[in-house]
């Protein structure tokens, strides 16, 4: 069983400079990473610069910036921008996010997730090496090719130096082509939704069959989880606080048949109620889903409940392959969400 690394995530609803006041403190207890969410609030690229200017040692990432609304290239500009502020503390998590943010939000196409991914990693990885930027791919082409712009397109490489020219990067991932792409071509792995007894039945194929392809060059795969933490003996109201958000993305990320979170709830046993929770959801009946949204479910998802129990389902997390754990504690206060981040460092495996 293998350390475990802890860090939190930070809620892009909200409070963002309270975040930052629990992360600094935390810091100095001894959290390992803050990751910074993005969806249709606030960037995180803000944000994350303001933390790289409030921290010292722990490390920051994207949870994610997803990839179809930046080029290629600005996404590299803006890490390798990010770990210079930051000292290389820096990691990029990137994801493709879903239609319903990519073309509701923002207008872009949803298209072709799987290929342009794997281009985006590597137009990334060209610009921190600092070489003049030319990818001729499906979906990306750089410099643009004259029939399809102005012609005075040329190779142009970063002008800075970066401070690492392989920026650790972690890709969001959920069906198994692009869990498989991701064991292949990233440093980090971040699942959703991590059920630790039955994610290597669901994921374990696509894991294995990537790796066999991994570069060793990029090290073992980080797999980054998040799980909602609540730490005490009367803590088990908390859990309700979770299903909101099951049935939100199980019942309505999507239309049947283009949801995500559906197929991986199906796929981890769960179809039957999934099914009636999207129906129930897409009709606008969102309090019956939340109330459908299985116990059990909820549980393996989470860290809620006494100090051994936490600490056994701490070691579950760690025996299914999770390196990096990233809390969000279902605190009452301030005081208590951090007590609970605190006791959560001290259980974990060693």
């Amino acid at each position: 069983m293998s350390w475990v690394r802890i860090g939190i995530a930070l809620d892009y609803s909200g409070g963002f400079h309270d975040a930052v006041e629990r992360v600094v403190e935390l810091e100095k207890a001894g959290i390992d990473a803050a990751v910074v969410a993005e969806a249709y609030a606030f960037d995180a690229v803000s944000q994350l610069g303001y933390l790289a200017a409030k921290t010292n040692t722990v490390e920051l990432a994207s949870g994610v910036f997803p990839l179809f609304i930046r080029t290629p290239s600005l996404l590299a500009m803006t890490a390798a921008g990010l770990d210079f502020v930051s000292d290389g503390r820096f990691r990029l998590g990137i994801g493709t996010s879903g239609p319903q943010v990519i073309e509701g939000f923002h207008g872009v196409e949803f298209d072709a997730p799987l290929g342009r991914t794997r281009e985006v990693v590597e137009i990334c990885r060209q610009v921190w090496r600092r070489e003049r930027v030319q990818h001729a791919g499906k979906h990306y082409q750089i410099p643009l090719p004259a029939d399809r712009g102005t012609g005075l397109g040329k190779p142009l490489q970063l002008i800075n130096h970066p401070v690492r020219e392989r920026i650790p990067i972690t890709i969001a991932a959920l069906g198994p082509k692009n869990v498989e792409l991701t064991a292949e071509i990233a440093e980090g792995w971040q699942p959703v939704f991590f059920h630790p007894e039955r994610a290597a039945s669901v994921w374990g194929g696509a894991l294995a069959a990537g790796s066999a392809r991994r570069d060793p060059a990029l090290g073992p795969l980080d797999v980054v989880v998040h799980a909602s933490l609540a730490i005490g003996d009367d803590v088990g109201d908390r859990l309700a606080r979770v299903k909101p958000q099951l049935a939100l993305y199980i019942g309505g990320m999507g239309a049947k048949g283009r949801n995500f979170y559906h197929r991986l709830a199906t796929r981890y046993g769960f179809g039957e109620v999934a099914d009636r929770i999207q129906q129930l959801y897409l009709s606008g009946r969102k309090q019956e889903a939340i109330d459908l949204v299985p116990e059990e479910l909820v549980r393996g998802i989470s860290l809620v409940g006494p100090r051994g129990y936490v600490a056994e389902r701490l070691a579950a997390f760690a025996a299914a392959g999770v390196t990096t754990l990233l809390l969000s504690p279902l605190a009452a206060d301030r005081d208590e969400y951090v007590r609970f981040v605190k006791e959560a460092l001290a259980l974990r495996p060693a």
